[in-house]
């Protein structure tokens, strides 16, 4: 085989020439990928190269050695990282493939045409060779790619960060004024980087870490018309939602099928009130029941059980000063109490309702709550003790429940 190229090399040089000048209108004319990133004669030059690297290669291989394959490694690196499809980048090397050998054989033909049975032997060479040139350049580009995705995730990691956490992003202080700090972006820029608008219905989501880390995962493939960009920590998965047009209820329904415990913020307008609707969030995460029925807890629609999940002191207080009798009862007695107030206020003070629930007589409800009443001096007619009651008895549920 190294002597046929050799006895043609002046004359193949200059059809391999052609065909890339062929190549290269063919790829900029039937692929856009291409036609986007790269012109004709930079183009063709690369065609023109990665033939005569390909004819180089039969030679060599005739020889027992290797090709050389760092020239089709760097192709596949660069390529990945602007962006070109890897079906396009594949395709144009087999086109190659079949126009180099086309190329030998009308060489060889007007050359010497004894000489063909000699080619057809080197045929199986020559796929291989081009086979060894795609695997390189496919294993360059997926490493590539999977190193400009890990770069890409961990930037927008940062970008989120200023966002939930402020200007200075996680573990960071923000400056006065809402302004970066020296090493960050502000928020609207970050926002902007993100493709976020300055203005819109904007709300975040908390989600307890169940163990999986995949409640995100999952979430995206039900997210219909609404765009999340999740932030996965240790603890949790946080998700910057962007309403468009949809009820912030949308986000509850969202998570539903997930079978998570979540809390969700109110809505914010601007980029720069997502840190404050982070924190929110976070807090409403810890008035979310542990079972039973909905499980993802709008703010507004528990502030009193924020009120006492944000101040843990004041919480502790509650539970002594108010239910202190009760807890100091025997487990199970102390769990039919509490449970009975906690059926009685969500059933908005219906003794009835409660004892539904509790598959039990209403007067049997109503002798539970006159102890609770007796154990805690105060009354569930007077509505600043039912205040009292209601907020204690939050304090007792948040503390039984696991951080």
């Amino acid at each position: 085989m190294e002597r046929i190229v050799e006895e043609i090399r002046e004359d193949l040089a200059r059809r391999i020439a052609v065909a890339a000048d062929r190549l290269a209108e063919r790829t900029l004319a039937e692929d856009p990928a291409y036609a986007a990133l790269l012109g004709r004669a930079e183009l063709r030059e690369r065609i023109h190269h990665t033939l005569r690297q390909t004819v180089e290669g039969l030679v060599r291989s005739s020889r027992g050695l290797p090709p050389e394959l760092a020239d089709a490694r760097a192709a596949g690196t660069l390529r990945a990282e602007q962006g070109l499809p890897l079906d396009s980048l594949l395709r144009t090397y087999r086109s190659g493939g079949r126009l180099l050998w086309a190329a030998l054989t009308e060489s060889v033909t007007s050359h010497d045409r004894a000489a063909l049975p000699r080619l057809l032997a080197g045929a199986t060479t020559l796929w291989d060779v081009l086979d060894q040139m795609t695997d390189a350049v496919s294993e360059s580009y997926r490493q590539a790619q999977a190193a400009r995705t890990d770069r890409d995730r961990e930037r927008r990691a940062v970008l989120l960060d200023v966002l939930l956490d402020g200007a200075g992003g996680a573990g960071g202080a923000a400056t006065a004024g809402g302004t970066a700090g020296p090493d960050g972006p502000a928020a609207p820029e970050a926002a902007a980087r993100l493709g976020l608008p300055e203005r819109g219905r904007f709300a975040v989501v908390v989600v307890a870490a169940d163990g999986s880390g995949r409640a995100a995962e999952r979430a995206g493939a039900v997210a219909g018309e609404l765009r999340v960009l999740w932030r996965i920590r240790a603890d949790a998965e946080i998700g910057l939602v962007e309403l468009g047009h949809h009820p912030l209820e949308s986000v509850r329904e969202l998570l539903a099928p997930l079978a998570v415990r979540a809390g969700v913020s109110p809505l914010v307008e601007t980029p720069a009130e997502l840190a404050r609707a982070h924190r929110l969030a976070a807090l409403a995460l810890r008035t979310a029941p542990e079972s039973g029925g909905p499980r993802t807890a709008l703010l507004d629609e528990g502030l009193p059980a924020a009120l006492v999940a944000g101040h843990a002191e004041l919480a502790g207080r509650l539970r002594q000063v108010v239910l202190g009798p009760v807890l100091a009862l025997p487990v199970e007695d102390r769990r039919l109490l509490l449970t009975t107030l906690g059926t009685w206020l969500a059933c908005q003070g219906s003794t009835t309702s409660a004892a539904q629930r509790l598959y039990c007589h209403r007067n049997t409800v109503s002798n539970r709550l006159r102890r609770v009443e007796q154990l805690t001096g105060r009354s569930l007619s007077d509505p600043r003790h039912v205040v009292e009651l209601a907020l204690a008895h939050a304090a007792v549920v948040q503390r039984a429940a696991p951080r």
